[in-house]
């Protein structure tokens, strides 16, 4: 078998085509995608907090969460902060996307859902963390649950859809924050948490800073982890100045790989033409998520509970190392 012709593919759902019926800006470097089936086909249902991996040009693929109603069954509504620091993913959107153009995406998944036992839901969101939030929001308002929102932004202007959530049925159950707006109240975040009755659950979705503070202050205020739920938009792949090289064995062939210190798994089976599905690169979406069926990793990604890391048997390549010498996979 030839170099090009080794392909592993672990979970490669099937494609959906869609066209963008409209695209916007909800805010400064905010931009939303309105998408819709094409003729003849249709979308499958999602949950609130569900997301896509969107395939944009170049190759690239990106995971957005779903911003409108799950009971909406004709279009998908994203929204995407153009970063400063992009790696062309949220450039593309921004730059290259129009409306009336075809775009593959895959079917929603579900890593944030809301508790179905939850008598309370307290949804905190920072940025752009406000998608997944807003989809909420809306679902627990249809459905006459109890719950509340508190977004904060820097600025005005970096508040995505501020005026639809003002004019929302369900405003009175929103609060804005906003940094620069000294007359306007600010988040007590302490005192929020403090105050949320036992049968709360507290949703968080947004910048990593933000999300370690709420995160922390739950922490302090005695909030168990069963009623605390996140999803991020954003890691960090570690490199560790001590961080020493490692081999990966494939199951299904004995081929042996070595993983440089300043190479990730990925990268390295990808050098002998072993390809694994990614979409984050930073052990955020849970995309490349594989089997380990022997040898320790070393768990560096924001997406496995620590109970997962634990069990030692499935590690994300995109960012995760080794603690043993060797790790076998399941390729």
């Amino acid at each position: 078998m030839s170099k090009e012709e080794k392909i592993f593919p672990l979970r490669e759902s099937t494609r959906l085509g869609v066209r963008i019926a409209c695209k916007k800006t909800e805010a400064l470097d905010i931009c939303s995608l309105e998408l819709r089936p094409l003729e003849g086909q249709s979308l499958p249902a999602f949950a609130a907090g569900a997301h896509i991996d969107v395939h944009l040009p170049g190759g690239l693929v990106r995971p957005y969460s779903l911003c409108n109603d799950c009971a909406e069954p004709d279009r998908y509504v994203i929204a995407v902060l153009r970063e400063s620091a992009s790696r062309g993913g949220s450039a593309a959107v921004h730059e290259q996307l129009q409306t009336g153009q075809q775009l593959s995406i895959s079917a929603p998944r579900n890593h944030f859902a809301l508790d179905a036992q939850a008598c309370k839901h307290l949804l905190l969101a920072g940025g752009i963390g406000i998608t997944p939030m807003l989809a909420m929001a809306r679902c627990l308002a249809r459905e006459g649950a109890d719950f509340a929102l508190h977004y904060c932004a820097r600025t005005r202007e970096r508040m995505a859809f501020a005026d639809a959530i003002e004019s929302a049925p369900w405003a009175h159950q929103a609060h804005l924050y906003v940094d620069d707006e000294h007359n306007r109240p600010q988040l007590q975040l302490a005192a929020l948490l403090e105050q949320a009755s036992p049968d709360t659950h507290l949703y968080v979705c947004g910048p990593k800073g933000f999300m370690d503070a709420v995160l922390g202050a739950a922490e302090a205020a005695g909030w168990p982890q069963e009623r605390l739920h996140w999803e991020c938009f954003a890691g960090e792949v570690v490199h560790h100045d001590e961080d020493q090289s490692f081999e990966v064995e494939l199951a299904s062939t004995g081929e042996v790989v070595c993983v440089a210190a300043g190479q990730t798994v990925v990268q390295a089976l990808e050098s002998i033409g072993v390809c694994v599905p990614t979409s984050c690169e930073q052990g955020v979406c849970g995309t490349c998520l594989t089997r380990v069926l022997a040898g320790e990793p070393d768990h560096r990604d924001m997406y496995l509970t620590e109970e997962e890391r634990a069990a030692n048997d499935q590690f994300t390549p995109c960012c995760s190392r080794a603690r043993s010498a060797r790790l076998v996979l399941d390729l």
